[in-house]
């Protein structure tokens, strides 16, 4: 029951995510709103870590098969891909290397901040 408990509060996060989305005039992703409220929720002590951490925790393990559609339709538009394949290579690779180090400086800053809050 437990888990049936944390994947309807899941779910009712992504159903309001979809609501946004349908509301809101903007070009983002109903997951993205979704993930939003989920973090608004949990850093406002409206939804504590624990009533989700399994649940959560499960749909973690299993991402990988969750992909196996997406990857499948590309499979079915292979030659189409092959047309374009070398600049959406270039494409990846640079979108990649962007995200990491956008992510490396993120992290080094919220890294420096902590360490002057702590030393203050």
């Amino acid at each position: 029951m437990k888990y049936l408990l944390q994947a309807a509060i899941i779910l009712l996060l992504s159903f309001l995510g979809e609501a946004l989305h349908t509301l809101i005039p903007l070009p983002v992703p109903a997951s993205i709103y979704g993930l939003l409220l989920m973090l608004l929720c949990l850093c406002t002590g409206v939804l504590k870590l624990h009533q989700i951490a399994e649940t959560a925790s499960f749909l973690l393990k299993i991402m990988p098969v969750l992909f196996l559609p997406a990857i499948v339709g590309l499979l079915a538009v292979r030659a189409q891909l092959l047309d374009i394949l070398i600049p959406l290579l270039v494409i990846l690779a640079a979108t990649t290397y962007i995200v990491m180090a956008v992510t490396g400086k993120t992290t080094e800053a919220a890294l420096r901040l902590e360490r002057r809050k702590r030393d203050a």
